[in-house]
This record gives C-alpha cells, structure tokens and sequence, in this order.
C-alpha cells in the first residue's frame, strides 16, 4: 500500500468502519440502489463521524477515516464515474475492476507482487514468465474483486463502505439507514428524485469536505445537514412502510434516533 497512496498503512491498522450489506433483485435494481447509495455515502460519513483523534489527541477532523481514504489509493477506491451514467450496468464495474491494478496473486500458498499489471493484462499473459502457474482463475479474480475499495463495492450484494465504526447505539442506527432509503419502493423513489442531478464532482466534493466539516459541509450551496435531515425523514419512511415490529409494536425507525 505505501507504493499507491499515502495513507494505507493507516487504513488498514488504524481505522474502524462498520459496513452494511444489502441485496439487490436484478441489474435495474443493483443500478438504483448503487447510484443512490454512492452518490449518499459522503452524507454516511458525515453523520457517523467517529474519529476525531489520532494518537490520543485532536487531529482537527471529524473524520480521520473519511480524510485517510481521500489517498489511500485512489485507483481503486473512492467514487466511481461509471455509477453515474444512466444505463451503468455489471459490466461497467467489471470494465473498471478488469483495469485497476493488482495487488497479488497467491500460488502454493505464497503471495506474488502484481502491482505493475492489471487484471486484464494478467489475462492477457502479463505474468508467464514470471509465475509457474500464470494463467489466471477465478480465485485470482476473487481476490481481486476483495481488494477493490469503492465507497460502494459491488459484489453478488451492494457494501456500503461510508461510515466510521462507533459506539453500539449507533451500529444499530447504520444499517436502518440504509435499509430504509433502499427497501421500501416509495422510500428509494423519494432518495432517487433528491439526488437525480448530483453529479460526480458533486460528489466527490462533498467527499472531500465531510472529513473535516462533517454536516457543516455544503451541497450545491446548500447546508448539508439540512440535507441529512431529509434523506434521515426519506429513511424514517421507508422503514415505517416496511412495518416490521418489534415484541412491543415498534417498528425500525426507533434505530434511527441516534442519528436524529
């Protein structure tokens, strides 16, 4: 990681995240809720921001994790184009996955440095001479795909990568979230017409903000926290629809009121 970022090493010994996973029924499907998702997943760090120090003192961000990933390695995380176009499909994110670098490639046990090829030039016999075994299988491409690090990654589910890991009450309140703007038919029509025109350099911007200005952060000129408080009302619906009660009648939104 030191050679492809800056902040490798610090995300991966000195950051916590809790991530959400969640289905999806068809490629339609998968592109509605990845858009939407993606496009939310800075407003996700923002509200669970949990890591305002660093070795015992203040750093001066809210989020140290939000700000590590900012260079991490930028060619393998952080937020996708492609997601934005309207007919974004799996091919897309398997295009993109084919020429992002590798990291390794395991034979017999033993780990082989791929850094200076990319998994479509490894297909192509990037590596015979280098390896015994060069030819590529579908294990080499699974490691691949689990070394990918988009603010959502796109496996056989959607993993939502946004937030700071936090105090139990709060672990609870991610996924409802989640679960909430996604789940519900009305609830993920309401969060696709708010964030229809977001574009990528939004975005990013809003990415780039959040670690330190948290939901003092704008959008567009706008407040992002009068933005959270829509998108937290566009969950509380979509939870409320599902209908799903607890032993005293209550359904999920009460995971939300962490959050509120």
């Amino acid at each position: 990681m030191p050679k492809v970022g800056t902040q490798g090493l610090d995300m991966m010994y000195r950051t916590c995240t809790i991530q959400v996973n969640l289905d999806f029924s068809s490629e339609e499907d998968m592109r509605r809720k990845m858009q939407v998702s993606l496009k939310l997943q800075p407003l996700s760090t923002a509200l669970f921001a949990s890591s305002p120090f660093t070795d015992g003192k203040p750093n001066g961000l809210l989020s140290w994790r939000g700000d590590i990933w900012r260079d991490t390695d930028n060619q393998r995380a952080g937020v996708l184009p492609a997601v934005f176009n309207a007919d974004f499909g799996f091919e897309d994110y398997v295009k993109w996955a084919l020429d992002v670098p590798m990291y390794f490639v395991v034979r017999d046990g033993k780990y082989h440095d791929c850094t200076h090829v990319t998994f479509r030039q490894f297909m192509n016999g990037a590596l015979k001479g280098e390896l015994a075994d060069w030819e590529p299988n579908m294990g080499d491409w699974t490691n691949h795909l689990s070394t990918l690090f988009p603010d959502v990654r796109l496996k056989r589910f959607l993993e939502m990568r946004g937030a700071d890991g936090g105090p139990w009450r709060r672990i609870c309140a991610l996924p409802a979230f989640w679960v909430g703007l996604l789940y519900d038919g009305a609830a993920l029509d309401a969060a696709e017409d708010l964030t229809r025109d977001w574009t990528y350099e939004d975005t990013l911007a809003m990415r780039n903000a959040v670690p330190v200005q948290g939901l003092s952060a704008t959008h567009r000129g706008a407040p992002l926290f009068d933005i959270a408080r829509e998108v937290l009302a566009i969950s509380r619906l979509g939870l409320k629809n599902r209908n799903r009660l607890n032993g005293d009648e209550v359904d999920e939104s009460i995971f939300l009121a962490p959050p509120r």
